[in-house]
């Protein structure tokens, strides 16, 4: 690998093959010059940025991190088997490590949304849990338990696609409003441990994943949603409100094949009452 770029001693652009990687390592950049190749030995980690990532941007983010931080939060990452893909290794170093200095400040964070995330994402919470098992007993002043609730929500956000932590949060309060009014349309309290209600979270995960990368499901005089709308008609009917709330809460208007979905996932709650 040869040197593009060096941003710090830690962190260096490198061009690998036809690629451009983020390469970290104690003393890396020292005195280090475009065109050298890297020294294998030194080298910690190293980063492909997504495609469509700007790597001197995230480059930049990562050299203003601490490399103890980062390798923390790799192994822990690595420990719970989720891919330590380079903005969520950002967001977590850069949350991690301001999260010692509260702590050690003695400003413990209440975060919002803990029953929500405990709830309606399950398996990311279990994951940050172990995350901040691994990260905690490497540090000399242990996080609170609070911190994977934090810890939960970037990973859920990485699964949303997007760069803004605010949008999770966002979108989770409008998850938990959704299950809590199909809950009312039928008159029941759905149970975020089924494996429907999950199965639906999941659906509404992707669906607004869709709509920031405007790509909704769309086919003109579509055949499967006028079949669903027959024979769903009350699942049909809830559908509609969701998704007056949903283009409400998230300012883009849903495609009829959206509203079908939705309608053939809450056809299968309804199926459970």
């Amino acid at each position: 690998m040869q040197i593009l770029r060096v941003f710090n001693n830690n962190v260096v652009l490198a061009r690998r093959g036809d690629e451009e990687v983020i390469v970290t390592g104690r003393g890396l950049g020292f005195k280090a010059q475009h065109g050298e190749e890297i020294d294998g030995n030194r080298i910690a980690q190293v980063f492909s940025p997504s495609l469509g990532r700007d790597p001197d941007h995230l480059a930049i983010m990562l050299a203003a991190l601490s490399p103890d931080y980062i390798d923390k939060v790799v192994a822990a990452l690595t420990a719970v088997n989720v891919e330590a893909e380079l903005t969520l290794v950002v967001a977590l170093a850069d949350h991690i490590q301001s999260a010692v200095e509260r702590t050690r400040a003695g400003h413990i964070v209440d975060y919002p949304l803990r029953a929500e995330v405990e709830h309606l994402y399950p398996e990311d919470y279990q994951r940050a849990v172990k995350t901040l098992e691994v990260i905690n007993a490497e540090l000399d002043m242990p996080l609170p338990d609070s911190e994977a609730i934090a810890l939960a929500l970037h990973l859920v956000n990485a699964g949303f696609a997007s760069g803004d932590l605010s949008q999770t949060y966002r979108m989770t309060g409008l998850i938990q409003q959704l299950i809590e009014i199909i809950g009312e349309f039928f008159g029941t309290q759905l149970d975020t441990s089924e494996i429907t209600v999950a199965r639906f979270i999941t659906h509404l995960r992707y669906l607004f994943v869709r709509m920031q990368q405007n790509k909704q499901l769309f086919a003109e005089h579509s055949a499967i949603g006028r079949a669903i709308v027959e024979a769903y008609p009350r699942a049909s009917e809830c559908a509609k409100v969701l998704a007056n709330i949903i283009e409400m809460r998230m300012d883009e208007h849903l495609t009829d094949d959206e509203v079908s979905y939705l309608a053939l996932h809450v056809a299968r709650l309804e199926g459970k009452q």
